[in-house]
């Protein structure tokens, strides 16, 4: 098992802890991280996108001009596809992308992404992130001192509320307790933060 550092809110050594070789040191698999990572960006579509047919455009239903003798093409309403301001055919309609991958497959992507964390360097194990207050410049501060990325996604236990109320107001942070992280909030911060009593909890999940 590998071990890593534990860090206090100044950045001094706090004690060290060994990492799950299962969860933080397995091969990284490319294409099943690329497949979680679609999947969750495809559940992120609203699915609004909506066009109107010919039978939904404004327009009349009368026949424009008699069928023939006319040196005009055949036409039955103002409303066709072919013509301006007609219907569209086979245009979007509300839908949803939600689908899903099998499980192992979505497990195998976050050990992955969580390998490729640790062994990029960009992995920090806290030995607590705790605030007195709501305040998004105690936060702010607290990652400063800590030389983190320029985002960072930082796991905690829930009862720390004082922490993912403040991390609300940062663009670049997202706070999330071991059950709600994604493949793709893995991959997209660029350090990964995670609080010592909850690291237990991540590997279980994840092992």
């Amino acid at each position: 098992m590998a071990t890593i550092k534990v860090l206090d809110t100044g950045k001094k050594a706090a004690g060290s802890v060994e990492l799950n070789d299962s969860v933080f040191g397995v091969p990284v698999k490319v294409p099943l991280v690329h497949s979680a990572v679609v999947m969750q960006r495809a559940s992120l579509r609203q699915g609004t996108s909506s066009t109107k047919g010919r039978g939904e455009v404004s327009g009349t239903g009368k026949k424009p001009w008699k069928q023939k003798h006319t040196g005009r093409a055949r036409a039955g309403s103002n409303r066709s596809p072919v013509w301006r301001h007609g219907g569209i055919v086979f245009g979007p309609r509300p839908r949803t992308y939600d689908y899903s991958i099998p499980k192992k497959m979505y497990r195998g992507a976050m050990q992955s992404a969580l390998s490729s964390k640790q062994s990029a360097g960009e992995l920090s194990i806290v030995s607590e992130l705790s605030l007195s207050e709501a305040k998004t410049k105690q936060l702010s501060t607290m990652l400063s001192k800590l030389g983190l990325g320029r985002s960072a996604l930082l796991v905690a236990g829930e009862e720390n509320i004082n922490l993912f109320r403040a991390a609300r107001n940062l663009k670049d942070v997202r706070a999330v307790v071991p059950s709600e992280m994604t493949v793709y909030d893995v991959l997209r911060y660029e350090s990964l933060v995670i609080v010592k009593d909850q690291l237990d909890k991540v590997q279980e999940l994840w092992s």
